[in-house]
């Protein structure tokens, strides 16, 4: 989800966040106001009061769980945090947790999206995204788990950093508790994401196996369905790396590690209690396993164990027609999905308008990390983020048609952008095409759109595909072999979306309002046939002009290489084409079909119709 005007910070979460790309693993996204303070103890107020501030109450009958007290509203209102989202207690006004999940989607006018537990997720469900608060301390209960008894895992410098990165306030109560309005759900998915990092590959293994097991195995009896949740399992396996000597998870002794967190489990399923790795005090199986639905679940997991190796080689990794899992997967096939688990997570948020010094910063910092690395899949990585933010410093330079050292600033234009080039087959050369339509030379942008949309097959990947499909595979294959580098992969397979920066230098003066407040990204596809159009309009030639509106409403018409999220940026930039031609009506119906677009909506397409009805 971007560009939808949110002074947010992005978090990712979940399996693929991990690093563990399994079938059915998936991202979910953080959203966390930066505009609100939650401290732990008034005491940590050291300075005059500016944003909205509360404080973090535990609940010593949900200590998984606090409320938020105002203490102070400072001088602005929050996005999200309105006086009225308060419940009126004797002890003061806490934060109410189905107003703010309510009203979210009040703030957020273009976004669009259902409620999915305490997340809200795309019409697909791909994606989840939570919206929550941020705490910079651990909360009370939570402090005696840096200094309790463990052998040798987590590493002293894990702990040190989870405890400087505090913990995230999700918008949900208690499962037993489903009416409570003023109890916020203590999360440690960063502190978890950072604990996973820090795993050897026996861990890696061992938590894979645990996550195949449940879904193939436990999830498969009826009765055992939804009782237990890989959360539950990722916690048996931490619990398990702290209590053992770190040489206990080698490559020899997986299933034994397997075994040790199966037995835990056993042992909490026995007693329908589940600690939490933070606060033990939690019990996470509170009003989901109790005494009556945990028979069968135990059972389940007996017969795990009595089955030993081998039953569980054939119920984790045998298809129904009899063929082994692992053996299905052919040697030179393992690299497609590596390849795509890069593509799926690669997406860079730059955020808000920034300086040429962070990018700069940027670049000499993959630059350093490009000597330093010998793999060369890695290398490739680098040198494609080393790539992406030449392409952003590119637009960060001064605008190149009014520059007063023309020569000097050309000469950085064209270094950046070359550089640029280099992310994947196409968005790089869609850069440079409207560094010449900004310079007014038009007829060398018509040759690099032509150029580009010639490598617009439909055989190509697109890149920060949320869910590749067979297609997508199939096309891929077809187009590479391991032999050569990731790369020289993106270049030849891969097709990237044009980001371009909030005012970037870059972007035509006639799209020049989509910038003004965010960033944006648009289709190549798009972005081209835009250009030609932009090209032609300038020119006066009317027969190519139309025909390239033509071409424009025919791409969009048929998605070419549109995702969910630039859906609604294309039909206003069509829209906009419309209108610089004269037909306003379509123009305005333009703007009307991108208003009510799924999930992301450009939100100048208001502006641009209501300017419309104005003229």
């Amino acid at each position: 989800m971007r560009n939808i005007g949110m002074n947010v910070t992005i978090l990712s979460s979940g399996s693929l966040a991990e690093g563990i790309d399994l079938p059915g693993s998936d991202i979910d996204m953080m959203y966390v106001t930066k505009d609100v303070d939650v401290i732990r103890d008034i005491k940590n107020i050291n300075h005059s009061v500016r944003r909205t501030t509360l404080v973090m109450e535990n609940d010593y009958d949900h200590p998984g769980f606090t409320r938020l007290r105002l203490i102070a509203g400072g001088d602005g209102i929050s996005t999200f945090i309105q006086p009225n989202f308060f419940e009126s207690t004797r002890q003061g006004l806490y934060l109410s947790v189905n107003t703010f999940v309510s009203n979210i989607k009040d703030n957020l006018p273009n976004v669009q999206y259902s409620s999915h537990g305490p997340c809200l997720s795309d019409d697909n469900q791909y994606m989840d995204f939570a919206f929550c608060l941020r705490s910079k301390y651990i909360p009370y209960n939570a402090i005696p788990w840096a200094s309790r008894y463990r052998l040798q895992w987590p590493p002293n410098s894990v702990i040190d950093k989870i405890e400087k990165d505090g913990c995230l306030l999700v918008p949900i109560g208690p499962r037993n508790m489903p009416d409570c309005d003023i109890l916020w759900r203590l999360s440690f998915s960063v502190a978890e994401q950072k604990l996973v990092h820090s795993f050897n590959f026996t861990q890696l293994l061992c938590y894979c196996l645990l996550k195949l097991t449940l879904k193939h195995i436990i999830n498969t009896n009826k009765h055992a369905e939804g009782l237990l949740c890989s959360y539950f399992l990722k916690t048996a396996l931490f619990w398990v790396s702290e209590e053992v000597d770190i040489d206990t998870f080698q490559l020899s002794k997986l299933y034994s590690c397997f075994c040790r967190c199966l037995n835990k489990i056993i042992f909490w399923v026995n007693n329908c209690y589940c600690p939490n790795y933070f606060i033990p005090e939690h019990n996470m199986f509170l009003g989901k396993i109790n005494i009556e639905n945990s028979k069968m679940l135990i059972h389940v997991l007996y017969k795990i164990k009595c089955d030993g190796i081998h039953g569980l080689i054939q119920s984790v990794f045998l298809y129904e027609n009899g063929h082994h899992r692992l053996l299905s997967t052919q040697l030179e096939t393992s690299f497609i999905m590596l390849d795509l688990l890069f593509y799926r997570i690669s997406d860079v948020d730059f955020g808000k308008k920034s300086d040429i010094s962070v990018c700069l910063k940027s670049l000499v910092f993959i630059e350093d990390l490009l000597k330093s690395k010998t793999c060369t899949f890695i290398v490739d990585i680098c040198k494609h983020y080393h790539a992406k933010m030449c392409q952003y410093a590119s637009q960060l330079l001064p605008a190149p048609a009014v520059t007063t050292e023309r020569y000097n600033t050309h000469k950085r234009y064209h270094r950046y952008l070359q550089n640029g080039i280099k992310t994947d087959a196409v968005s790089g050369w869609v850069l440079y095409a409207s560094f010449y339509y900004v310079t007014g030379q038009f007829n060398v942008t018509l040759g690099l759109t032509d150029y580009i949309l010639s490598r617009c097959s439909t055989d190509m990947v697109p890149m920060s595909c949320h869910n590749y499909q067979d297609r997508h595979i199939k096309c891929y294959n077809n187009r590479v072999h391991s032999t050569i580098t990731l790369h020289d992969k993106m270049k030849m397979a891969v097709v990237g979306e044009v980001a371009y920066l909030q005012q970037s230098s870059l972007i035509p003066n006639e799209l020049q309002l989509e910038v003004n407040d965010d960033y944006i990204q648009i289709p190549p596809t798009v972005m081209s046939h835009c250009l030609r159009f932009l090209c032609y309009n300038h020119v006066g030639d009317t027969n190519k002009r139309q025909q390239s509106l033509s071409d424009l409403k025919s791409t969009v018409k048929r998605r070419s290489f549109i995702s969910i999220t630039s859906l609604s940026y294309s039909i206003t930039i069509l829209g906009i084409c419309f209108e610089l031609s004269g037909d306003k009506n379509t123009a305005y119906q333009c703007y009307e079909e991108a208003l009510k677009c799924e999930f992301v909506i450009c939100p100048t397409a208001e502006a641009r119709k209501l300017q419309l009805l104005t003229d």
